[in-house]
């Protein structure tokens, strides 16, 4: 396996949306921001994706409902590092499903306004709202670490202590500097994490979010093995100059970075 491989796939899908939908062409308008010139292709660290690496776009995955994205996954069998940009977050389970066919031990570090680990939203179990709920009950990973989390209910309290899950807060973000991961991590990073100020391209807005700079910077302190990542919820139609877009790249910088020196 050539070491320098990783892997792009869109996924766009939004039908388990439970507000508006319109990520579904997240895809699309991330790939008009990495391309159009304005930033370049270099990770803060130095790293050009066209030159350091062999990224290959493998465009965008064909399917035509939630229930065909796992097969799909698992037709295209793509065992490298993959960075998979949504889509709504409800693609999260089945892409975590297929990692865990290759990777037995892992761990997921999730950016998020909410929990999304309900067992049941608007009586769906698949909602974009219960991907996590699903990961967990079927013993996926080892260990769910959430950050930026603002809006806890009830039942979402309960799921968190029936999975043992380490949610950081907004209104204890200092204790982030505590997390530390011992074993390979998946990335999952719901724009919505952010301050609507900064990504207004989101179906759910959360005031009081997190800074780009500082998940940036706690991304280039991780020194875990990255074995897939996500980037979801990018929802052109509520975006304002594609700046939720630009973001979207510019993490996706940063992590292919990560998926790169982290082997």
């Amino acid at each position: 396996m050539n070491p320098r491989n990783i892997h792009l796939l869109g996924i766009p899908f939004d039908g388990k949306s439970s507000f508006v939908q319109g990520a579904s062409e997240g895809p699309s308008a991330f790939r008009q921001v990495l391309h159009d010139g304005s930033s370049g292709y270099l990770s803060e660290g130095g790293l050009d994706l066209l030159q350091d690496i062999d990224l290959h776009d493998l465009g965008d995955l064909e399917i035509d409902s939630f229930e065909s994205i796992l097969p799909a996954l698992t037709r295209l069998s793509i065992p490298s590092p993959t960075l998979f940009i949504g889509g709504d977050h409800s693609i999260t389970f089945p892409i975590v499903q297929h990692l865990s066919s290759f990777h037995a031990d892992f761990d997921i570090l999730h950016f998020d306004a909410h929990t999304d680990l309900y067992d049941i939203y608007d009586g769906d179990p698949f909602s974009h709202a219960c991907p996590f709920a699903r990961i967990m009950e079927q013993g996926l990973v080892n260990q769910l670490t959430q950050v930026g989390i603002r809006t806890v209910s009830k039942h979402q309290q309960e799921q968190i202590d029936r999975f043992g899950v380490e949610v950081i807060r907004m209104n204890a973000l200092s204790r982030l500097h505590e997390i530390r991961f011992d074993r390979p991590l998946y990335l999952s990073i719901d724009l919505d994490v952010f301050d609507p100020g900064f990504a207004p391209g989101v179906a759910h807005y959360e005031p009081g979010g997190m800074m780009p700079r500082t998940v940036i910077d706690f991304l280039q302190g991780l020194s875990a093995p990255i074995i897939g990542a996500d980037i979801v919820e990018l929802n052109p139609a509520r975006d304002h100059h594609l700046m939720t877009a630009h973001l979207a790249a510019k993490l996706a910088k940063e992590v292919l970075h990560l998926m790169m020196v982290n082997r």
